[in-house]
């Protein structure tokens, strides 16, 4: 049966942009973490994942919706956020980790990599599938100074 994307089962359109809008996705080794912890929230969570792409200070990502989009987005920040402050503290990039430093909120956390709030568009028609397709992979294009073939 072929999957079918419909207001009854959309996929999802997803921002999140980084705290302060820092460019916290500039080095190799911070995207090679966001990717892995990408890839970590998609197994544990259980969604599937069309493209991404991160930009300097946000990553967009299609993803299908088999949870709440709450629950998606809680994975996908939760997972990244902590393995690329991991990656800060271990490294001692104190002067990163101040940037990223907010007053004390839920649970006792120092650190955010995200803002509050994040983007989740509903996307209920192949049409608008592969708009927003061709939106990531254009994005990535733009970012390296190419233009698509």
């Amino acid at each position: 049966m072929k999957p079918t994307i419909s207001i009854d089962t959309p996929c999802l359109f997803i921002t999140a942009v980084s705290k302060d809008r820092l460019p916290v996705f500039q080095t190799d080794a911070m995207k090679h973490i966001t990717c892995e912890a990408i890839d970590e929230a998609r197994t544990s969570c259980g969604f599937l994942l069309f493209a991404y792409v991160l930009m300097p200070d946000h990553i967009h990502l299609l993803t299908d919706s088999p949870h709440k989009p709450s629950k998606v987005l809680q994975f996908i920040k939760g997972i990244v956020g902590h393995r690329a402050i991991d990656y800060l503290k271990a490294h001692n990039y104190e002067s990163s980790l101040r940037k990223l430093q907010h007053e004390d909120w839920k649970r006792n956390h120092r650190y955010s990599l995200w803002q509050h709030d994040s983007d989740v568009f509903s996307v209920t028609s192949e049409s608008m599938f592969m708009q927003k397709v061709n939106y990531i992979h254009l994005s990535s294009a733009r970012r390296f100074g190419r233009e698509p073939g």
